[in-house]
C-alpha cells in the first residue's frame, strides 16, 4: 500500500544506525573491537595496576630500610577488641622484614591470631609464650621462624595462655616475668620486636608494658574509638609511675579508615589532635583483602601483596622505621 512502511526496510534502517554508532564507538577507541585494548597500557587498568604494585613489593631491588641505633621493643594494645591490634602488628612485621629489617612477633593473646597469621605452630604442645612466661622454656627455645620470610620470626600463642593470668597472679614480679624473659634474647639480631596483646588490661598487657619502652596504639575511624583510650593512658602511667618509667606512646595508628564518611575524617582530626605527631601519617583502610588473609595463614603481604591495604602497610613500616632515628629522652623527642 502506498504511504506506509516496509517492515523489512524499517528493521534494515534501524541495523544500519545501530552499525554507525557501534563504529563511531570503536573509533573512538582508537581502534577496532578487542583489539583497540593492546594500546592501552597495563597499568592504566585496576588489575595491571595491581599487579605492577604486587610486583615491586615482591621484588623491591634494593630498597632497604634504615636499622634503629638500637632494637625497638613495641607494645601494641587497645583494650578495645576489633581495632586491628592483631592485624597492625603482623602486617607491620612483614612490610619491615620485606624491607630489610628482622622483626620478631611475640603473640601475648591466647587466641593465637597472630602466630596464625604468620604461619607458624601454636598447638597445644608446642613451646610457646605461656611456657615462657612460667619459665618452663627460655624465649630462645620458643621462637619460631615464619615460613613467609627469612627475617619474620613468632613466639606463639596457644590455648594455655588463657590460665596464665591466674597462674602469674600468685608469682614472684608477676608484672616483670616477660621482660625476664626476653632478655635472653639481648644478643638476637633483631631490629623490632612487636608485642601484641589481648583485648583487656590485665597482667599479660601490664607485662608486655613492663618489658617494652614504646607502646603503639591501633585506633579505628569509627564512633566508639576514643572511648576506653583514656583507662589505656592512665594505665600507662601507671606502669610509668611504679615499673617502667621508660615507656611512652610513641606510636598511634588509624585503622579501618573509610573515606566515604565524614566521620572517618572527624575521629581521624580528632586523633591528631589530641596525639599530635605520635599519629603516623599512613592510616590503613578498611579492606576486605586485609580480613582475609589470616585465614590463608598469611599477611595481607604475603596474600595480596598489590592490594590498598598491603600498601598501607608498606607506607605504615617505612614511616615506623624512619621514627627510629628520633631519640627519646625522658617522654620527650630529640632530634
Amino acid at each position: 500500500m502506498s504511504g506506509g512502511s516496509d517492515p523489512a526496510v524499517s528493521r534494515e534502517t534501524e541495523s544500519e544506525k545501530a552499525g554507525a554508532k557501534s563504529g563511531t564507538a570503536t573509533e573512538s577507541m582508537g581502534g577496532s573491537g578487542f583489539n583497540s585494548y593492546s594500546s592501552i597500557s597495563p597499568d592504566d587498568t585496576p588489575i595491571g595496576a595491581a599487579a605492577h604494585r604486587a610486583s615491586q613489593v615482591l621484588h623491591p631491588g634494593s630498597v632497604t630500610l634504615p636499622k634503629p641505633a638500637k632494637r625497638r621493643m613495641l607494645t601494641i594494645a587497645n583494650q578495645k577488641g576489633g581495632v586491628g591490634k592483631t592485624t597492625t602488628a603482623v602486617n607491620l612485621a612483614a612490610a619491615l622484614a620485606l624491607q630489610g629489617l628482622t622483626v620478631l612477633v611475640v603473640d601475648l593473646d591466647p587466641q593465637g591470631n597472630a602466630s596464625t597469621a604468620l604461619g607458624v605452630e601454636h598447638h597445644s604442645g608446642v613451646p610457646s609464650s605461656y611456657e615462657m612466661l612460667i619459665g618452663e622454656v627460655t624465649a630462645r627455645e620458643a621462637i619460631q621462624k615464619s615460613p613467609h620470610s627469612d627475617r619474620l620470626f613468632c613466639i606463639p600463642a596457644t590455648i594455655d595462655l588463657a590460665g596464665a593470668e591466674i597462674e602469674l597472679v600468685s608469682m614472684v614480679a608477676r608484672e616483670g616475668r616477660l621482660k625476664t624473659a626476653l632478655a635472653d634474647l639481648a644478643d638476637i639480631d633483631a631490629d623490632f620486636i612487636l608485642i601484641d596483646c589481648p583485648p583487656s588490661l590485665g597482667l599479660l598487657t601490664v607485662n608486655a608494658m613492663v618489658a617494652a619502652t614504646e607502646v603503639l596504639i591501633p585506633i579505628q575511624c569509627e564512633y566508639y574509638a576514643l572511648e576506653g583510650v583514656g583507662q589505656l593512658l592512665r594505665n600507662i602511667e601507671l606502669v610509668q609511675s611504679h615499673l617502667n618509667p621508660a615507656l611512652h606512646v610513641s606510636t598511634v595508628i588509624l585503622t579501618m579508615y573509610d573515606g566515604r564518611t565524614k566521620l572517618a575524617d572527624q575521629v581521624a582530626e580528632e586523633v591528631r589532635k589530641h596525639f599530635g605527631d605520635a599519629v603516623l601519617r599512613a592510616v590503613i583502610p578498611r579492606s576486605v583483602k586485609v580480613s582475609e588473609a589470616p585465614g590463608y595463614g598469611m599477611t595481607v603481604l604475603d596474600y595480596d601483596p598489590g592490594s590498598r591495604g598491603a600498601m598501607s602497610y608498606l607506607d605504615a613500616g617505612r614511616e615506623l622505621a624512619a621514627r627510629s632515628a628520633v631519640a627519646v629522652t625522658d617522654g620527650t623527642q630529640e632530634r
